[in-house]
């Protein structure tokens, strides 16, 4: 992700103060390509919070007040399934027209939103339990700046497009906007009841409630018009709301625990990446994560699919077959792309279309397209479907040839990058931020870089597309692929190992010199499966020591190397999907105990933040009784540290789907502290459903199934 640090505008004034608020105490709904970002109060101050659509900005601020001041917070939270959010409130001391200043505390307000169809709907509740009357004067202010998301995350534009003069018509205010692209944007805001007073920028209303009187208000914003609010529209919408995130949560093997909280976990996590899965033509794809990164990316995207691919493989074949269509054909310095590579990122808003950004659809991720070709390896594994692989197969050639000829720009048998254009990403691993590659004495690299763990990618996918090869009767391209799979175990295992160190550095440069620094990079090495067991042991014991290994999570960087900075984005933070495929990395290689404890770590994590992972979180070590740090501007939610549970899941349980042979491989499975079932509902095998309940028993953990796929248990991982 290109890792741009949002800007904070000054608040637009309309008469109110507007506070400062943190941005993890933002909550955020999406629905396909529109999504809101708001307060504890259910306010937008235009400091990175809105109503994007399109990546674009169609509310820039929205606050409600009761007589001139904000109401007093109760509570504020978004459902479990991610569909409503719902804030509770009551009221300051509110004045009476030509009188004294009626109590506080008497109204409870209720603010409940979702998003449907591309729209937002609101209800604003109002209960007077005094036993006298209340006049409530209630007013909401509201602004539309349709600024770019690259904008609103602090790229200055030296000229914009053209607003239209507000249009305001009984109870209803409409925005518009001509962007420098010649595309016509709008934004409109209606209300159920007709205001006293509506301006341009505000609505004002007065509400008299009788002893225990009710009044509601109702409130549709999107980026067309359409009917005037009500309760009905409101039930009807919220209804299909509800129905929609139900069915997309249903896809894929039940999971379900002895431990209450775990579940939860579960629970939370699998609804995030149902809001963040949007329906495209070439089926199901996850978005990256909310606000800054609400769009498809290719490499985040992959690697959600791989954490849930063993019991819910659909999302999977979305990932490949939109991937597939969207892979490169021209040779561009601007966009980063190249034939056959797969695609980083596409955007939908002004700045992309206009180019003054490469990000419309850009192709700056050296990752991406070895991932993409091991993904189909790993999904063909896990389900046998040989048809999506001859769908895929022009595609999958076609990455090949990437990797093996435009992938390594000097020849030295490595992938490596080196940005086309200074507009596009300096640094295009997962670790894209400027300053996140570096040698032992903290200066920068020389390009192109040849990033370690790509290395391991591009090992994964030589013998994966040797596999499929096999499968396809073309042997001698099977062996070709496989052979030149070795002869790059044989150049990694020379060129990054570093035996005074006992582990792999992060990446070789431009020079040829090896940036000789201890960061996680090198677990991906495990999960891919490339270091032999001698070294995969001493990566692993290093994982696993404090220098890493935060309490809470793995740190990107070992404590004490060159640029460790616990709360940097990429030097020293924790990311959750990182954690995970080092901890699927580790139990690849046998190691048990780390896996169980990394997963406790990593969930008491979760229970501090209300069950919910954000996409990264600094790095200090773990201390009594204190909670792990937030990092002040990290997506939530964020779909790869979603599906970080189910990876770190499968590495407890050591399970693998072989589906060409209808099998299920268990390696030495454990169930993570504190939970002594868990039970694994409808897993699909080939065409068999299996039931399988994992107990623990002592100190071992049992496996009993229902259906008839047979199961292999393995004592020890076998390592090829």
């Amino acid at each position: 992700m290109e890792n741009l640090a949002p800007a904070i505008e000054a608040p637009v004034d309309y008469g109110v103060t507007a506070e400062v608020r943190a941005p993890q105490n933002l909550y955020a709904l999406k629905d396909k390509d529109t999504f809101i970002v708001a307060d504890q109060f259910g306010d937008i101050a235009g400091q990175g919070d809105g109503l994007f659509h399109n990546d674009t900005r169609i509310l820039s601020f929205y606050r409600l007040t009761l007589g001139g001041h904000a109401p007093s917070l109760l509570s504020a939270a978004v459902a479990h399934d991610n569909v409503f959010f719902t804030c509770n409130a009551t009221n300051q001391a509110l004045p009476y027209p030509g009188g004294p200043m009626g109590p506080p505390g008497v109204l409870h307000i209720e603010r409940k939103r979702f998003l449907w169809g591309e729209r937002l709907y609101e209800r604003i509740r109002c209960v007077n339990y005094s036993r006298d009357l209340v006049l409530l004067p209630m007013a909401i202010e509201f602004d539309a700046d349709f600024r770019d998301m690259f904008e609103v995350r602090g790229t200055h534009r030296a000229k914009r497009g053209v607003k239209a003069p507000p249009h305001v018509d009984g109870r209803r205010v409409a925005y518009g906007y001509t962007g420098l692209d010649g595309v016509d944007r709008a934004s409109f805001i209606c209300f159920s009841d007709a205001p006293f007073r509506l301006s341009a920028h505000k609505a004002e209303f007065m509400f008299s409630l009788q002893a225990e009187g009710v009044t509601e208000l109702y409130i549709e914003i999107g980026a067309v018009d359409g009917h005037i609010p009500s309760r009905e529209r409101f039930r009807d919408a919220a209804a299909r709301a509800r129905w929609d995130m139900r069915a997309r949560r249903r896809h894929g093997a039940r999971l379900r625990s002895s431990g209450r909280l775990f579940n939860e976990w579960l629970g939370k996590s699998r609804s995030d990446l149902a809001l963040l899965t949007t329906r495209m033509e070439t089926g199901p794809y996850p978005y990256a994560g909310i606000p800054w990164f609400s769009t498809a990316f290719g490499r985040d995207a992959i690697i959600t699919a791989w954490q849930i691919l063993w019991f819910e493989p659909s999302l999977a074949k979305g990932v490949l077959r939109y991937l597939a269509a969207h892979q490169a054909q021209e040779r561009s310095a601007f966009r980063d792309s190249a034939p056959g590579k797969i695609m980083h990122e596409t955007r939908k808003g002004e700045m992309p279309a206009l180019g003054e950004v490469p990000f419309g659809r850009y192709y700056g991720g050296v990752d991406t397209t070895p991932l993409f070709v091991a993904l189909a390896d790993a999904y063909q594994a896990r389900t046998g479907d040989d048809h999506l692989i001859d769908e895929l197969w022009p595609a999958l050639e076609r990455a090949m040839h990437w990797i093996e000829h435009d992938g390594d720009s000097d020849g030295d048998g490595l992938i490596d990058y080196a940005r086309g254009q200074d507009s596009g990403l300096s640094n295009q691993g997962w670790k894209d931020s400027e300053d996140s590659v570096f040698h032992i004495d903290g200066r920068y690299p020389s390009g192109p870089i040849a990033l370690v763990e790509v290395q391991g990618y591009a090992f994964a996918a030589y013998r994966g597309m040797a596999r499929l090869a096999e499968r396809r009767d073309e042997i001698g391209l099977a062996a070709l692929w496989r052979q030149k799979a070795e002869r790059l175990r044989e150049k990694v295992e020379m060129l990054f190992w570093m035996e005074e160190r006992g582990y792999y550095g992060i990446a070789v440069d431009g020079q040829g010199q090896l940036c000789r620094v201890l960061s996680s990079n090198p677990g991906h090495l495990l999960f891919c499966g490339l270091p032999t067991p001698e070294r995969a042991r001493q990566v692993s014991d290093q994982l696993l020591s404090g220098a890493f290994n935060s309490g809470w999570g793995l740190r990107t960087l070992a404590a004490g190397e060159a640029r460790f900075n616990p709360i940097s984005y990429h030097n020293g933070s924790v990311w959750p999907h990182d954690t995970a495929l080092c901890v699927m990395g580790l139990s690849r290689y046998g190691e048990r105990d780390g896996v169980v404890k990394l997963t406790a770590d990593l969930f008491e994590t979760a229970s501090r933040m209300g069950m919910r992972l954000p996409e990264l979180f600094c790095g200090f070590p773990r201390s009594p009784g204190e909670p792990p740090v937030a990092y002040p501007v990290a997506c939530l939610p964020q779909a790869w540290a979603a599906g970080s549970v189910f990876m770190m899941l499968q590495a407890c349980l050591g399970i693998t789907i072989d589906a060409n042979r209808g099998e299920i491989i268990l390696v030495d499975p454990r169930l993570p502290i504190g939970i002594d079932r868990l039970r694994v509902e409808q897993l699909r095998v080939g065409s068999e459903s299996v039931d399988l309940t994992f107990e623990r028993q002592g100190d071992r953990v049992t496996v009993h199934t229902e259906g008839g796929a047979p199961i292999m248990i393995r004592s020890k991982p076998v390592w090829e």
